[in-house]
């Protein structure tokens, strides 16, 4: 029996609990074979003040339980911790395994970049992200590479099972679940109905397809990242880079499985270790723009119908040119063709809206004047029912003229306000 501690508590961790599972796991994927000449790999934990004996139970799990000629190394990214134990003892401690390297980043990065780091500097085939956080079973590596053994753009990822951040026990959960996402891009589990899995025959050892990965903990071919542009550089600290990456995957010729026989514990946390350019919330909303303005293509107004405080923000999402060019460059399919083949039970129906169409910058509304629209002060009795532009040369844009009472259509803006307009009431259909 061992001590480990989160949170500055100490509890007892007894390998009894993990030997049930390891039971569980032998039992159900005893008769499975992978190939012997799997692809090497390099384990890639980034951390920010992480629990000294939690990040040792992560990166013991790996040593234990890995066999070694596929471990190539175990990159550990300090993300500029200010905790004195993660800097000269933590390398004391980390060399005496050959296999680990431990890079010290100069400055905060962020998750996102600080995965970007380790990466450029693994030597392995493949690279599996983890979680600082976790605890990997026996035989939670072999499945990863072998799908990639079988195809260099499938992403694998293991079952996710939680520990406990009160006693640090070990849960195994249902292994008929797949990542989803709902409106607008939130990210979510959802089991497989099970009429689906008697229907199809779904065994517990069955590959699962998953339209969206959690992020945190998966297996990639080094070169098929790079190739893919790896994670947007545009995306900041934390937060919806899961959804950029499963886009990219599918949409530009990638798979995304989950396997069965893989199985990583997990301590869900409720606080985060980064700090962010405003606040959290801000930070993964524009992480969110980005994705949507980039890979969503008309579903992007869906994404702002749900999330419509985001219109008027005047967010600056920065350039997105490079990654609209990469995804030109990769011949990626549209998000439509997405819909229909990866994530067909997803509900993304057209938003709508009623009611009063008030001008943000003048806060006066459209109203019916005769058989002619005008611009007065807004009257809940005068509503209109729908509004369309024809045969016209060009996109344009409804603008108010600055003079308070002519309407007229002008080429797009988005920095003029005059062309900026809030309907009283917004629903999906």
């Amino acid at each position: 029996m061992f001590r480990w501690g989160w949170g500055g508590r100490t509890f007892a961790y007894k390998r009894c609990r993990s030997s049930q599972l390891d039971s569980y796991l032998s039992e159900i994927c005893s008769d499975l074979l992978v190939h012997n000449d799997l692809p090497t790999t390099s384990i890639i934990m980034c951390f920010v003040d992480e629990v000294w004996s939690t990040l040792l139970r992560s990166v013991h799990s790996v040593l234990n339980r890995s066999p070694p000629q596929y471990i190539k190394e175990v990159i550990l990214v300090d993300d500029f911790s200010t905790k004195a134990y993660l800097k000269d003892p933590l390398d004391k401690y980390m060399a005496q395994f050959p296999k680990v390297r431990v890079l010290h980043l100069k400055e905060r990065h962020g998750l996102i970049r600080a995965r970007l780091a380790g990466a450029e500097i693994a030597k392995g085939d493949v690279l599996t992200f983890l979680d600082s956080h976790v605890e990997c079973n026996i035989g939670w590596l072999e499945p990863l590479l072998d799908r990639i053994h079988l195809n260099r753009k499938k992403v694998a990822c293991p079952v996710i099972e939680v520990i406990s951040d009160k006693d640090m026990s070990y849960m195994t959960v249902d292994s008929f679940q797949r990542g989803i996402f709902t409106w607008p891009m939130n990210f979510g589990w959802k089991p497989i109905p099970p009429d689906v899995i008697e229907k199809n025959k779904i065994k517990e050892t069955d590959i699962i397809r998953c339209p969206v990965m959690a992020g945190g903990l998966f297996s990639i071919d080094k070169k098929y990242f790079f190739e893919l542009g790896t994670y947007d550089p545009g995306l900041d600290v934390w937060g919806g880079e899961n959804m950029e990456i499963s886009f990219k995957v599918w949409m530009c010729g990638g798979e995304i499985e989950i396997i069965p026989c893989s199985r990583v514990g997990h301590i869900f946390r409720n606080d985060n270790p980064y700090s962010f350019p405003k606040d959290r919330v801000a930070t993964v909303e524009r992480n969110l723009a980005r994705v949507a303005e980039v890979w969503l293509d008309e579903y992007k107004d869906l994404f702002y119908g749900h999330a419509y405080h985001l219109t008027l923000k005047n967010l600056d999402i920065g350039d997105l040119g490079q990654q609209r060019e990469l995804r030109r460059r990769l011949q990626c399919k549209s998000f439509q063709w997405y819909l229909d083949h990866i994530y067909p039970d997803l509900e993304a129906p057209l938003v709508k809206a009623t009611g009063l169409i008030i001008n943000i910058a003048l806060a006066k509304c459209i109203t019916v004047d005769k058989s002619g629209l005008a611009f007065e002060t807004c009257d809940v009795n005068n509503k209109m029912d729908h509004m369309v532009l024809e045969h016209l040369p060009r996109a344009t844009c409804l603008e108010v003229d600055q003079s308070q009472k002519t309407l007229r259509a002008d080429v797009c803006s988005s920095s003029n306000p005059y062309q900026k307009w809030q309907f009283g009431h917004y629903y999906a259909d």
